[in-house]
């Protein structure tokens, strides 16, 4: 069984002691790919060499929401623009998004979520998306952006929305992708909308190092092995089997972000 987790976050501290375990982990567990979002420009760098290490990595660039404010400058766009051209390995802008849980900044938000929503659509990539409690406004932007410059692919990163919202997203065309919030025991909406979201539209991640799912909630750091536990629960959600889980979300993962599996299985 193939795993492909399309979202993490390994430049971080906590896995600077012990990646290598961490990668021999994932291995174990049949994760053959990976994508590594990007929360601001500046960690391309830090990205790009793990990606070195370790040829299953593919990448992308972009900001947060959440650090619009103290990262959006007026030569962002063209920033993000060309570091997402200064390597093949780079597969999507992002993550890029709407959050307004923690942050009321809501036209600087706008403005440089359109800017990379630009950049994808100029480079022909996917956007990863964040959107927290800004599900309305996130699919007026849009539906906008399609209107004036066309649609751009893209993926619902780590999706807890509700099934109404988990529509209007997939009406845009959108990718939504689970992450191990839907193994935890009252996650309701989460749970709906997993079962409503249809086969060539499904895809998992860890988001690692946050959310760890269960079994390995509260316990510790969530890692790239962990999202068969993901996939486990989407299996039993759906009624279906783990395998065609692993199967169908690995296909969504290589078309949406253009992976060739048989390249980096033979590399390790």
């Amino acid at each position: 069984m193939q795993l492909i987790d399309t979202h993490v976050h390994l430049n971080f501290s906590t896995f600077h002691s012990d990646l290598d375990q961490v990668a021999q982990e994932w291995r174990d567990a049949g994760v053959v790919r990976l994508v590594h979002s990007c929360v601001e420009p500046s960690e391309f760098d830090s990205i790009r060499a793990i990606a070195n290490q370790y040829p299953e990595l593919s990448f992308a660039v972009g900001l947060h929401p959440l650090d619009v404010d103290a990262q959006w400058t007026p030569d962002a766009e063209q920033r993000i623009c060309k570091l997402a051209q200064s390597d093949p390995r780079v597969v999507a802008i992002g993550e890029t998004g709407l959050d307004f849980f923690k942050a009321e900044n809501h036209q600087e938000q706008f403005d440089a979520f359109s800017a990379q929503l630009r950049v994808a659509r100029s480079l022909n990539l996917p956007v990863i998306v964040h959107c927290r409690d800004a599900a309305s406004q996130a699919i007026e932007l849009l539906n906008q952006f399609w209107q004036s410059h066309g649609s751009v692919q893209g993926v619902m990163h780590c999706w807890s929305g509700t099934p109404e919202e988990t529509q209007r997203f997939l009406d845009l065309g959108f990718y939504i992708s689970f992450s191990g919030i839907v193994t935890f025991k009252n996650a309701q909406q989460v749970h709906e909308s997993a079962q409503l979201v249809p086969d060539e539209r499904l895809l998992i991640e860890t988001d690692c190092p946050f959310l760890a799912p269960v079994p390995h909630r509260g316990k510790g750091r969530n890692q790239p092995s962990y999202v068969r536990h993901v996939a486990e629960r989407l299996a039993e959600l759906r009624n279906t089997s783990v395998d065609a889980i692993a199967s169908i979300t690995c296909s969504n993962a290589c078309r949406l972000f253009k992976l060739d599996l048989e390249l980096v299985s033979n590399e390790f």
